[in-house]
């Protein structure tokens, strides 16, 4: 939000969405900012829109790496321009410490504590290219700016913010709590250990997926498949052929016959998403857990097939 109000508004502008996240900033932009100049690219569940339909050279994009509620990420970066003239905004929360990012490509990126390293929910970060600051350093918006969106005054950009600074002073606990997390990640290995931790996850989940019929990837294309926020949908035909009520009423027994045998907590679906469960893969979940979650699965869905 601080990113969207700061800095929109310069140019004209593609907002890209395709699942609830995404379409959360699409909704802002039409309804709060009223920009004029706005292309809404969408695609539906479990698919990507067409990124080669975006003009990423001469306009502002946002987008988000990874769909949290589709289970759907961007596999490359390839259709952002490298000498553009536009900024690309990226909501990569569920993505960063867990998939390989082209930081190169970004202009405006934020994540949260929360995702992928386990801290506080309710912080997070924001990192910013040079061609960025320049945005903050020489455009104003034409609407008005509460205190906590301000990162520049008087045409420059308070560095301090991204020095140790607080406009607000954040839970102390919570900073340690991000540091420790911080610390665990270098002490198996950094970033390349986590992303592995991440793609094991997934690889033992495709695995089981490959192996069964009534069930698969909500994602379309393989190379799209998130690691992070693993999304499945039933695809057996007595559960197909049911109203969209009677398939989530299932999906709710399945998520509470789980819940109920203390094996794993609320891995339904996205209350927005289609009928279906949403595993997590990030880097803070042993690949044995998974494995070891997969017969229960097994064992629920036989449960509510009956």
């Amino acid at each position: 939000e601080m990113a969207m109000w700061t800095m929109l508004g310069a140019r004209g502008v593609d907002v890209l969405s395709w699942e609830s996240f995404g379409e959360g900033w699409a909704t802002d932009i039409k309804s709060q900012l009223k920009l004029d100049d706005t292309r809404f690219i969408n695609a539906p569940y479990g698919d990507l829109p067409d990124l080669n339909s975006t003009d990423a050279a001469s306009r502002d994009v946002i987008f988000t790496w990874n769909g949290t509620t589709s289970g759907v990420c961007l596999s490359d970066a390839d259709w952002i321009s490298a000498d553009r003239e536009g900024l690309t905004f990226c909501d990569a929360t569920s993505a960063v410490f867990a998939m390989e990012v082209d930081w190169p490509k970004l202009d405006v990126v934020t994540w949260s504590w929360q995702k992928v390293l386990g801290g506080e929910a309710g912080h997070g970060m924001l990192a910013l290219s040079p061609r960025a600051v320049e945005r903050l350093e020489t455009y104003t918006p034409a609407w008005p700016l509460p205190k906590i969106f301000r990162l520049a005054k008087k045409g420059k950009v308070g560095l301090d913010l991204f020095a140790g600074s607080t406009i607000n002073t954040p839970s102390m606990l919570a900073v340690e709590d991000q540091l420790n997390a911080l610390a665990w990640a270098e002490s198996i290995g950094g970033l390349t250990a986590l992303i592995g931790r991440s793609q094991a996850n997934l690889a033992a989940i495709k695995t089981w997926v490959d192996k069964r019929d009534w069930i698969e990837f909500l994602a379309t294309d393989p190379a799209t498949i998130s690691s992070t926020s693993i999304c499945l949908r039933i695809v057996d035909e007595w559960f197909s052929v049911q109203e969209e009520d009677a398939q989530r009423s299932l999906i709710k027994s399945l998520v509470n016959s789980l819940e109920s045998e203390g094996v794993a907590l609320d891995i339904g679906g996205y209350r927005d998403a289609p009928p279906g469960l949403r595993i997590w893969g990030g880097g803070t979940i042993e690949v044995s857990d998974i494995e070891a979650l997969l017969p229960w699965l097994d064992w629920a869905y036989d449960e509510i097939r009956g």
